[in-house]
């Protein structure tokens, strides 16, 4: 009657805890938010110093200049409030014959520039996406172009997509309106990969609202745990006992399996013992010697009417392989018939014929081998297959 209602509790006791499993919500990333981080990246940038940069926005071929190595270096700093620090080192050339100040260039020119900028992750507004990071910005830099130095004011619009916690692409377009009078204003483009580190991260209102569910749920499996305690103890004992007798059958077994495994290790033995079947060069019948091995076969298989093995012969790489294919299923078939002939069911034999596929020395179609290096490929071996 004890061991009963003992396992009656434990019954119930599984239905509980298996019933608040499957109700149980789990944290996700989606539960929780970067609240900090520093990002570094490099890519490319593409200048349009044309003079006329809203009118040729698209003309890439006559406005756009561009080197062909990456060019743009960053590095930044974001945090909880979604505001960010970014340094940006950028080079590139103004080829001869772009539009630069409204003019054709007539020779190659450098560029370079340094900004810092002040960014707003707009997800603060429209909701973290997870991936999705589109972003605006100010700032100032210094810029040397087409023999030119100056301060610039900076504004930039630009988006993040991430394809893990640490990497991402970045695209974004700056607008630099110089500090000097009569200097152009240009646009700069940017696309490189980034990589985020030092990622802090803290649950979200949804989050922290979730964790509390897990927490009073853990506490609510923990006193129905407790109250099941004295039935898994009264039960133990019987557990123990069946454990003990499983334990004794499984000794049992092992013995028979290890008994079994040494007789299959003899067998195996006396096979192995047998000398190789070696036939002669282009030679598919059974020699005298051939003969004498394989009767030594038969006396192995009618002493384990059970035993079944497996018979691959092979060939030397001399001739196509194609025709050695074919003579290695000669061979393969002279031995078969052999034993058929001597008595031993075809359903206890298996037969591979492996050609030259399975060379056992380097004897390949490219190596130079003596007649008796030759002679180790056109042997034959037996296997165990079951017992």
């Amino acid at each position: 009657m004890i061991l009963k209602k003992g396992i009656l509790s434990v019954f119930l006791f599984l239905t509980i805890v298996t019933t608040y499993s499957q109700n149980e919500p789990t944290l996700t990333k989606q539960d929780s938010t970067i609240v900090s981080l520093w990002v570094f990246g490099v890519g490319f940038n593409a200048i349009d110093d044309s003079g006329n940069s809203y009118g040729n926005l698209f003309d890439i071929k006559k406005a756009w200049n561009a080197v062909p190595f990456p060019s743009r270096l960053s590095i930044g700093k974001y945090f909880k409030n979604g505001l960010g620090i970014e340094g940006i080192v950028a080079y590139n050339k103004y080829k001869k014959g772009k539009i630069v100040d409204n003019f054709p260039l007539d020779s190659d020119k450098d560029y370079f520039s340094i900004d810092s900028r002040l960014s707003y992750d707009l997800n603060k507004i429209i909701g973290n996406t997870g991936w999705f990071d589109p972003y605006l910005g100010i700032g100032v830099g210094y810029t040397h172009a087409n023999d030119i130095s100056r301060g610039t004011y900076n504004g930039v619009v630009g988006f993040r997509v991430w394809f893990s916690d640490n990497l991402g692409l970045d695209v974004n377009s700056s607008g630099k309106w110089a500090m000097k009078p009569r200097v152009k204003n240009h646009l700069q483009h940017a696309l490189g990969l980034v990589y985020r580190f030092n990622i802090k991260k803290e649950l979200t209102e949804e989050g922290m609202a979730k964790l509390d569910t897990i927490n009073a749920i853990e506490k609510e499996n923990a006193r129905v745990k407790d109250s099941v305690a004295l039935a898994k103890k009264i039960d133990e004992e019987h557990r123990l006992k069946a454990q003990e007798e499983q334990a004794r059958l499984a000794q049992i077994e092992k013995e028979k399996e290890e008994a079994r495994e040494r007789e299959k290790s003899n067998i195996q033995d006396r096979l192995n013992a047998l000398e190789n079947i070696y036939f002669p060069f282009d030679w598919s019948r059974l020699t005298p010697q051939s003969k004498d091995i394989l009767s030594k076969l038969v006396l192995i298989l009618n002493d384990y009417p059970k035993l079944s093995i497996e018979v691959d012969t092979h060939t030397d790489s001399r001739g196509s392989t194609d025709y050695n294919q074919s003579l290695s299923e000669r061979r393969l078939q002279s031995i078969l018939n052999y034993l058929n002939e001597n008595g031993i069911e075809p359903s206890r034999i298996v037969g591979k014929a492996y050609g030259e596929l399975r060379l056992f020395n380097e004897c390949d179609d490219h190596t130079k081998c003596s007649e008796a290096k030759h002679r180790e490929n056109r042997k034959s071996v037996f296997k165990i297959l079951n017992f």
